[in-house]
């Protein structure tokens, strides 16, 4: 929303041709000339009595003219009278009225006479007045006693002034009377009453004149009215009025419209030209009528008509001869309608067609005096000569009349005259001077020497030649100072010298030479003119839109010439910015800080400068949360429900979407507001539905898209009357807490549900399926009620009923409930095991008879436990695995089984209360499957040819190992790969010696075990044969280790090389053809960990020094381990953890006193050495258990080497490897089976302590690996 708008440059030479034009005509004032009128007063011309009167006649002649007057047609001979002064060197009278004279003394008719010796000139026939502003008549004013619905007319009739007063009603307080349809004011201060409401009943109708031209008001006296109504009209009242005083005593009726002004059916008004033509129509009635104008064959004047005094009264402005015509007003209303019709005529006094205009001649010459005008009637034309009529003039052989033309033929210089003209009608006439002034004289250029023009550039460029001579001059215009004379369109030669370019552009720029000749002489004047750049806003102030107490910022960026200096004025609504500091202008823009209300508007730029003047608008609408609305009003009241309406507030530049309802419970809850309803922002009246026995209070809430408003103000209150409820509670259920009881639960009903005092419950109850009758008892406002001694777990039908002091609410629907539950009683049966393959089987059994299970069937727990390893006969601790088959399932899945092992299983029953008795335990054993990798790979004694290989068996052969695998190749310098060289090596050994190498060569290895089912994942690592059999001094990473959880993983290294290494660690998804991640290692540690891994993935790691060349580790392999839930056991309350760490602080005692003993005896003993003698891998830290119900867990599970590696205090390598993952047997994270639909429960771990099988180690772990099983 913006508007622009500019001053076009070529508005002020317009201007100033105008003046050129008319000047052009003026004879230089050093030159002999006629008198010509400057300035007089106006014709009717009032004064004021109090003060002195001026009557004005100013003129210019030379030489100087002398000035007389005339009064009433005869000479004033001023100095006569010693009241009468007239100005030195002017025609101007000034009567002194304030030193004891009398204005009434001077009234008259005047004319001024301004006279040299080559003519005279008049003024026109001034009619001096005094003003009047005569006092009110006294007069005595009866009362008015009108009977409602009646007309009534209350007259003003002002005294006569001069000029007539201006009529307003007030009372007595100097408040002005409301008018309106019914009441209002006519044209000549008369007060309408189309018909009177008892309203009207006041003792102060008071009517005021206004006599502008001397500053006084006059006062008539009061007016009394009263109104009576028929009811008001008792037997007293009318045996003391006559039925005149009361006008009848007839009913207030309704009645047709009468015309009380203008009377009759027709009317004539006679108007002049130019002047505002006023109609007016009032009429009475009841209802009160309406008004209505139309011309009679015509349509009203489009833009110059206007109604006012609601519509009673037609204003036509500047009124033409067109505007005659038949102008027809219809009063109308319910009953019917009367019209009247107003006959207009447009009379004209006397208006100018061509004035006559001042005529110079050199001796010889012709010439003429046009008089043209018009009026109607059509006005007489009267020529006089210096004053006097030319009938009665001296003789003048060169001039000859010719009706409204005078011509004049070989003038010479005793033509020279001033001749008046005079056109007048009945309504006026028109007086004008026009001399004849015979001259020889040189041509004389008037414009200034050098004058310079700037302009700007594609607009009109006006250059001034003004000239005077006699003969006229003849004009020509060249263009430098070699110029040939200017012709063809692109110039404009004015009648008055001025050369015009319509469009300047930027070659019209120089200097240009204006030449004036005529028989007497000849004379040039030389001007110039620059043309500038025009002032453009480039960057205009755009449309903005900001909430109240924001900031807003308008852009205003403009270009210019770079002569011109610009002036940037910012207006608000076209007027100056408010006086505040918030507004901020600056060189480009305008900012407005902390937004209000008031600061809604149009903001306007504008450029001036010296040459033209450009500017841009744009509207700043700001928007606010709507105003809370405000006169809540509560109508239509019910029992169950009431009308509420309100006003809106003010919506602040956004429109209200919809109002929000909340009503107050002062009964139940005081002071808090709940939401009831909610209307669209068009509707201000809501129907609201009302509850029994509620204290309303309501209040209302404007929306809009910028918020809320504020609440409204709270209605009144309403108190509804108490009933009986209208609903029961909801949600009600029997549960039973124990086996011999029932608890029956419900909501309470909310106070305002209660619809009364005195709210109870009737509880009801009986045994389904058995002929007993209904029990109940009625308890107060609670929301639970027990049931005992009832059988174990049998149905009940329940149902509960609200009441209060008033009744009970309607009956309640019965709801089935169950008495208490208790453990089932039997074990499933005939439970049989399928082992489908190493790591997975299948679980089936018989469903328990319902009745055993006494209570809700919740499911079935499977309890499995791996009993040994068949590949090693090895102790270990039992942990038992849960698993949970929801519902009356008889077979599920039994995944992340560890092959080539003994397991134990039993099934249990459960229901709400618990677990039933297992069924007997149930021994299968798992095939064999492919082995972890090697527990580690060592290379050590590298000579110029071999290396030494060592290796530890796998953690989890997982079957009978039959044999190693050895790969190796070498690697060259810029790390390719040479040819793969593979070796098959016995289960029983745990070295080689590799011969044969090349010397001073890297080579890479790759190693992993053997079962019959087939080959294990693979180890790595890389090793280089030595040069001159001296050990040479290169950068190695060797011995790669990781432990690896669920989410992340522990890597450590060794480092060879030179010192202050900065690591890095690379790693990706092994198998994947992503780019490797890379981790920077603070500082020079040999260990890093990995997080935010993804349970159950395989990833690929190698470490990395920075500036070495790019050299790096050979790769490495892990799994993170599956995601499972937390175990159910808390391993510090497990009594193998406490015996274990009761043995594991003995056997330090133990340790600690025998090396005090022998340190007494000076003998050492390797303690460290016997640490890792006795270290167990089997040995693992288990995390807490969080007693989740029926989820998998499993202690080797979350060891931190699962699927990884350990680190022993060898620094070797050490890996556990498991291809099973619950990953591959659940269903989103409850581990359900999509296809056979067989495991869809949750699964869990406890763990038990079993009597130690074989020779398997108890001692303690490592404390880096203890360290990562608990982080």
């Amino acid at each position: 929303m913006m508007k622009k708008k500019s001053i076009p440059a070529s508005k002020p030479f317009l201007i100033l041709f105008l003046c050129q034009m008319i000047s052009a005509l003026d004879v230089p004032l050093d030159l002999s000339q006629p008198p010509t009128i400057t300035h007089q007063s106006p014709k009717d011309y009032i004064v004021d009595p109090r003060e002195n009167i001026v009557i004005q006649c100013e003129a210019k002649g030379k030489p100087p003219p002398s000035f007389s007057w005339t009064r009433n047609g005869t000479h004033f001979d001023i100095d006569k009278d010693a009241q009468v002064t007239m100005k030195p060197n002017s025609g101007t009278l000034v009567i002194n009225i304030m030193n004891g004279g009398k204005a009434e003394a001077y009234e008259g008719v005047y004319q001024c006479t301004a006279r040299n010796e080559r003519g005279a000139a008049i003024s026109n026939n001034i009619v001096i007045r005094p003003s009047r502003s005569p006092l009110w008549t006294k007069e005595k004013l009866e009362p008015h006693q009108v009977r409602e619905g009646d007309s009534l007319v209350l007259h003003c009739r002002p005294p006569v002034g001069l000029p007539p007063p201006i009529i307003f009603w007030m009372d007595n307080a100097f408040q002005r009377l409301p008018q309106s349809e019914r009441v209002s004011q006519g044209l000549n201060g008369d007060l309408y009453f189309s018909n009177v409401q008892p309203e009207d009943t006041r003792e102060d109708y008071i009517c005021y004149a206004r006599f502008n031209h001397t500053q006084t008001i006059q006062q008539k006296q009061p007016i009394s009215v009263k109104v009576f109504s028929l009811d008001s009209l008792n037997d007293t009242i009318a045996a003391n009025l006559s039925d005149t005083d009361i006008y009848g005593a007839k009913p207030v009726t309704e009645r047709q419209p009468v015309l009380l002004t203008p009377t009759g059916s027709t009317s004539t008004k006679v108007e002049l030209r130019g002047n505002v033509l006023l109609l007016e129509c009032i009429a009475a009635g009841l209802p009160t009528p309406v008004i209505r104008w139309i011309k009679e064959g015509g349509e009203l004047p489009a833009n110059r008509t206007f109604f006012e005094n609601f519509k009673k009264t037609l204003k036509i402005i500047d009124v033409s001869e067109a505007d005659s015509g038949n102008y027809k007003c219809i009063a109308r209303n319910t009953l019917g309608s009367v019209h009247h019709v107003i006959s207009v005529t447009v009379k004209a006094a006397p208006y100018w067609i061509t004035a006559p205009r001042n005529l110079v001649l050199s001796p010889g010459e012709d010439g003429t005096l046009i008089c043209r005008a018009n009026g109607n009637p059509k006005p007489s034309i009267s020529w006089l000569a210096n004053g006097v009529p030319i009938a009665i003039a001296p003789e003048d052989p060169s001039r000859k009349v010719d009706g409204d033309t005078i011509i004049f033929s070989h003038v010479q210089e005793r033509s020279s005259a001033v001749y008046q003209c005079n056109a007048s009608n009945e309504y006026g006439y028109l007086l004008a001077n026009a001399f004849v002034n015979v001259l020889a004289e040189p041509p004389r250029i008037l414009t200034p020497a050098n004058k310079l023009y700037q302009v700007i550039a594609d607009s009109p460029a006006l250059l001034d030649c003004a000239y005077f001579g006699s003969p006229k001059p003849e004009i020509e215009w060249f263009k430098g100072v070699k110029g040939s004379i200017l012709r063809g369109n692109e110039y404009v030669f004015h009648d008055n010298g001025t050369l015009e370019i319509p469009v300047a552009q930027k070659d019209s720029t120089g200097t240009y030479t204006c030449v004036a000749r005529n028989e007497l002489g000849k004379i040039q004047n030389e001007v110039h003119l620059e043309i500038k750049d025009p002032t453009m806003i480039i960057k205009q102030p755009e449309y903005k839109v900001v909430q109240r107490y924001g900031q807003v910022s308008f852009e205003c960026i403009i270009k210019h010439d770079s002569t011109l200096l610009p002036t940037v004025i910012w207006l608000k609504d076209n007027d100056e910015l408010p006086d505040d500091e918030r507004f901020l202008v600056g060189k480009d823009n305008l900012t407005i800080m902390n937004v209000t209300d008031k600061d809604d508007g149009t903001y306007t730029c504008i450029v001036n400068t010296t040459l033209d003047s450009v500017s841009a608008s744009a509207v700043l609408t700001v928007v606010a949360r709507p105003n809370p609305p405000f006169d809540l009003e509560l109508t239509g009241q019910l029992e169950r429900s009431i009308e509420l309406s309100w006003i809106p507030g003010d919506e602040n530049n956004s429109p209200i979407t919809h109002f929000v309802i909340e009503y107050e419970d002062g009964l139940h809850e005081p002071g808090v507001w709940h939401y009831q309803t909610e209307v669209p922002g068009t509707q201000t009246t809501v129907q609201l539905k009302l509850s029994p026995y509620v204290n309303y209070s309501f209040r209302v809430v404007a929306v809009n898209k910028i918020g809320r408003s504020q609440p409204s103000e709270p209605s009144e209150q309403y108190l509804t009357k108490s009933a009986s409820p209208d609903e029961n509670p909801a949600n009600v259920q029997g549960i039973g807490s124990e086996p011999d009881n029932l608890v029956i639960t419900w909501e309470s009903l909310k106070g305002f549900q209660s619809n009364g005092p005195g709210l109870q419950y009737k509880v009801s109850w009986r045994q389904k399926d058995v002929d007993d009758e209904w029990t109940s008892v009625i308890v107060a406002n609670v929301s639970k009620y027990i049931v005992s001694g009832t059988p174990t777990f049998v149905p009940y039908e329940i149902k509960v009923q609200a009441l209060n002091d008033l009744g009970y609410a309607p009956e309640p629907s019965e709801v089935i409930g169950h008495s208490g539950e208790d453990l089932p009683m039997v074990a499933p049966g005939n439970v049989q095991v399928h082992v489908i393959n190493s790591t997975l089987a299948k679980v089936h059994w018989d469903p328990v008879p319902l009745k055993t299970v006494r209570g809700h069937l919740q499911g079935y727990k499977v309890y499995y436990w791996k009993v040994q390893s068949l590949s090693r006969r090895s102790r270990r601790h039992v942990e038992k695995k849960i698993l949970t088959f929801r519902g009356n399932k008889t077979f599920g899945m039994l995944p992340g089984l560890e092959p080539y092992s003994s397991y134990k299983l039993n099934v249990r029953v459960v229901n709400g209360k618990g677990e039933g008795p297992a069924s007997p335990d149930k021994v299968f054993k798992t095939p064999e499957g492919v082995p972890s990798s090697p527990s580690y790979l060592k290379i050590t004694n590298p000579t110029l040819d071999s290396l030494t290989l060592e290796w530890g068996s796998p953690t989890h052969p997982n079957g009978v190992l039959t044999s190693y695998i050895l790969k190796f190749q070498p690697i060259n310098n810029t790390h390719e790969l040479g040819p793969l060289v593979e070796i098959r090596i016995p289960a029983n050994e745990s070295s080689l010696i590799l011969k044969n190498l090349n010397y001073s060569t890297r080579y890479k290895f790759y190693f992993n075990a053997q079962t019959s089912v087939g080959s294990g994942s693979q180890i790595t690592e890389e090793a280089v044969t030595i040069m001159d059999e001296v050990q040479p001094l290169y950068p190695r990473i060797r011995n790669v280790t990781t432990a690896a959880a669920e989410t992340y993983a522990n890597i450590s290294w060794e480092y060879e090389g030179p010192d202050h290494a900065n690591f890095y660690v690379e790693y990706g998804v092994a198998g994947s053809k992503e780019d490797w991640k890379k981790e920077i290692v603070n500082g020079s540690r040999s260990f890093f960990v990995l997080k935010g891994l993804t349970p159950g993935t395989a990833y690929k790691v190698r470490v990395g020094a920075e500036g070495l060349s790019g050299f790096r580790s050979s790769e490495d392999v892990f799994e993170t381990g599956p995601a499972m839930a937390s175990r159910q056991v808390d391993i510090a309350t497990q009594g193998w953890f406490i015996g274990l760490m009761c043995a594991v602080a003995l056997l330090i005692l133990i340790l600690l006193i025998v090396c005090f003993i022998r340190r007494n005896k000076g003998g050492k003993y390797p303690v460290k050495e016997k640490e890792d003698a006795h270290a167990d891998p089997e040995i693992q830290p288990m995390k807490e258990d969080d007693g989740t119900f029926g989820e998998y867990s499993d202690a080797e599970d979350h060891k931190p080497l699962k699927k990884g590696s350990r680190t022993p205090s060898d620094r070797t390598v050490k890996k556990e490897d498991s291809d099973d993952s619950l990953v591959d047997y659940g269903e989103g994270v409850n581990g359900q089976f999509n296809e056979d639909g067989s495991f869809i429960g949750q699964y869990s771990g406890k763990k038990e302590k079993e009597p130690a099988e074989g020779n398997e180690s108890s001692e303690a772990p490592s404390p880096v690996n203890a360290m990562n099983s608990f982080v």
